[in-house]
């Protein structure tokens, strides 16, 4: 495989891992090269996002690597932030508020082994936006954050109650199959953007 082609693969892992990052070894696993061609791949990206032209960087804490933003740039960030929320969410932070509205309180652990997947991002976008909220511990090992959904996900569905949400189809409860969840999805979600406004 090209070094170009190494580096893209390695870029995309850096994004998809997200907050949580990456080490060197996890990609040196997954593109199945040693460590020093790894190193260098990193190495080499890090001198490519230098340009002024790129506006991320790669930021290294201990072993683990972050595709972050640029900090001299933070200013337009911070504007971003303070913009009104006008963009309508990901499939993603639906499914996700889905499986909180039915299932809270609930623990993001629990809400990947209903999605399959790592929900990190979607968790922190329905938090920056308050449609959910952490409503305390689960007595188990770790005490693992309990999430449920907050009073401003009523209002933004327009919902006066959780007694409002469309039916959860009972074989989406019993066998929780894929196929199943993901007609549910499709449906919560409509249902929402026939109730949803923009702000």
């Amino acid at each position: 495989m090209e070094m170009d082609e190494l580096k893209a693969i390695a870029e995309g892992l850096l994004f998809a891992s997200g907050d949580e990052g990456i080490t060197i070894k996890q990609i040196c696993k997954i593109l199945d090269v040693p460590e020093s061609a790894a190193q260098h791949i990193i190495e080499e990206m890090k001198y490519d996002y230098e340009r002024r032209d790129r506006g991320l960087m790669i930021m290294q804490s201990h072993e683990v690597l972050h595709l972050t933003t640029k900090p001299e740039h933070s200013s337009y960030f911070k504007k971003l932030i303070e913009l009104p929320q006008a963009t309508r969410m990901s499939q993603a932070a639906l499914e996700t508020l889905a499986i909180i509205a039915y299932r809270q309180p609930i623990t993001r652990t629990e809400i990947e082994e209903i999605r399959g997947v790592k929900s990190d991002r979607p968790v922190q976008t329905l938090l920056s936006r308050s449609l959910i909220e952490e409503t305390g511990r689960k007595d188990t090992v770790g005490r693992p954050v309990l999430f449920g959904t907050s009073k401003d996900f009523l209002t933004y569905f327009g919902l006066t109650s959780l007694g409002e949400l469309p039916p959860l189809p009972e074989a989406a409860v019993v066998e929780e199959d894929t196929k199943e969840a993901d007609l549910f999805f499709e449906r919560f979600s409509n249902e929402m953007d026939d109730n949803s406004h923009d702000e």
